[in-house]
């Protein structure tokens, strides 16, 4: 028995599926669907791409969409405010819902921020499909790659807007002055050591 399959332009693909068309769109873009071509080159979807499409949708639905917002210190809340306007617009403009918004405060430096902990601990255990940032040291100022790595080994799509002016000049300054500290602290502490031992050996530490 011959199964004709149904052809159907983006705008009735999009229908039969639940989604909009910016969605599908999307969707194509990050590999998650394909679409098909006539011989001039028009595009199309049929019944196996509308299954394949609700499976897509419904593993979607099983994991949320998280967009993260971070400052430093609470004298940024402004900045706060800016990454999520930013977030916003560019969500609406690539039909993004997003199911939560968190918004932390901490130095970048710092891998063990509670909400960021959370975050992570979610992706591994496959609750957050999707995780979107206005730049990547809103992430963490060093080990992003890490970081998107496991997101991603844990099919979790991290998505970096890369909007330069929500990366504070003076947030870099103050992290990258912290490390110095850090440092410079260990340095005096092994000068400390350094002189007990010297001490108690009588001077004949070299």
């Amino acid at each position: 028995m011959l199964v004709v399959s149904n052809n159907y332009r983006i705008g009735e693909f999009a229908e039969r599926i639940g989604r909009s068309a910016a969605t599908v769109r999307r969707w194509e873009r990050e590999g998650r669907i394909t679409s098909k071509r006539t011989a001039s080159g028009q595009r199309y979807f049929d019944d196996a791409d509308v299954r394949a499409a609700l499976n897509v949708a419904s593993a979607r639905q099983e994991r949320i969409t998280v967009a993260y917002c971070r400052v430093s210190s609470p004298d940024q809340k402004d900045g706060l405010l800016s990454q999520v306007a930013a977030l916003e617009q560019f969500c609406l403009a690539r039909g993004i819902a997003v199911d939560e918004w968190l918004r932390e405060i901490g130095s970048g430096m710092d891998l063990c921020r509670e909400q960021l902990l959370d975050v992570m601990d979610r992706i591994e255990d496959g609750k957050i499909g999707h995780l979107l940032v206005a730049h990547k040291d809103r992430l963490a100022r060093f080990g992003y790659e890490y970081l998107e790595h496991v997101a991603h080994r844990h099919g979790c799509e991290l998505t970096v807007v890369n909007i330069e002016s929500l990366s504070p000049q003076q947030e870099l300054v103050d992290d990258l002055l912290a490390v110095v500290r850090a440092f410079s602290r260990r340095v005096d502490g092994l000068g400390d050591v350094e002189k007990v031992l010297r001490s108690e050996s009588g001077g004949a530490l070299r």
